[in-house]
């Protein structure tokens, strides 16, 4: 990653950035698919690192109070920012009535799938680990023990104060621009997903307010850290969040009573139930769909 201008682009270029926005904005609303593995496979995610990280940097600020705002504007990457920002925000305004709407009449469907991402994510995710050692294995097993504690300690409703609104938003940012984990589905973690849906839908602007605060300063304060981690322990980072994202499937189980996961009954008499088949099988479209965007990186 280096701090150089950002390139020359056409108006055809920036729709292409505003695309790719909507692509990571559909993961950023899907508890499963990390926007920034999006942006990875995408081509983006080191100008994206790099033009969040430099909104925290001196350069910027000292061009700003100056008022040269060309200069300052430069530093970011504005015009790639705001042509990708777009994109995640379309994505977000139009897909979430629909993902409410399944969450509400059809759980079982919605969490299998989301099942199926997470469970096939880990596999990918752990791939990008390029020598596994004793050491790393030791950090995925801490990963998973770490997220299976929380996720078991976080009670079913949590406050919808603008404090923890402010602390969601943040949390969920840095997720979010992580390759592997996904915003959304932190904020399923932290009891928040739907809460958070239902305000987008209903054009609840203060909650969504609270929210948006709390993820430009965590993206603008983490990004600083995640590039440093990324750069010096990459293995090590890579491995935990694999683990992190095996622990983390306890939330996600999609057959609960009440917020305590059970063994579906698979049988009646020698066939399975219809609704046992039915999560079974997008369990297995989530798995596919992950695969399928493996494929394409690797491409």
């Amino acid at each position: 990653m280096n701090d150089s201008s950002p390139p020359f682009r056409s108006p055809k270029e920036y729709l292409g950035l505003a695309v790719r926005g909507f692509c990571m904005g559909t993961a950023d609303i899907i508890p499963g698919v990390s926007s920034g593995t999006m942006a990875f496979i995408l081509g983006i995610y080191e100008e994206l690192i790099l033009s969040i990280r430099n909104v925290g940097r001196g350069e910027f600020w000292q061009a700003l109070l100056r008022g040269k705002f060309r200069t300052a504007c430069r530093s970011i990457h504005a015009s790639f920012l705001l042509a990708v920002g777009s994109g995640i925000l379309f994505a977000v305004l139009t897909l979430s009535r629909g993902l409410e709407f399944m969450l509400y009449h059809h759980p079982v469907v919605i969490w299998s799938f989301f099942f199926g991402l997470v469970l096939a994510s880990t596999v990918v995710v752990g791939k990008r680990v390029s020598q596994w050692t004793i050491t790393l294995f030791i950090a995925v097993l801490l990963g998973a023990l770490f997220a299976y504690g929380i996720v078991g300690l976080v009670p079913l409703h949590t406050p919808d104060l603008s404090w923890f609104l402010v602390l969601s938003g943040a949390i969920a940012i840095c997720a979010t621009i992580l390759p592997g984990i996904s915003g959304a589905f932190v904020l399923v973690l932290l009891g928040k997903y739907e809460f958070i849906l239902k305000a987008i839908n209903d054009r609840d602007i203060t909650s969504i307010g609270y929210v948006a605060l709390g993820a430009v300063l965590g993206m603008v304060l983490f990004s600083q850290v995640l590039s440093w981690l990324l750069r010096k322990y990459y293995n090590l980072t890579v491995a935990f969040l694999t683990g992190f994202m095996m622990g983390s499937l306890r939330k996600i189980w999609p057959w609960k009573i009440g917020n305590s996961n059970v063994i579906p009954d698979i049988v009646e008499g020698v066939v399975p139930t219809p609704e046992f088949m039915t999560g079974l099988g997008f369990i297995l479209c989530g798995i596919l769909i992950v695969l399928i965007i493996d494929r394409t990186a690797k491409r």
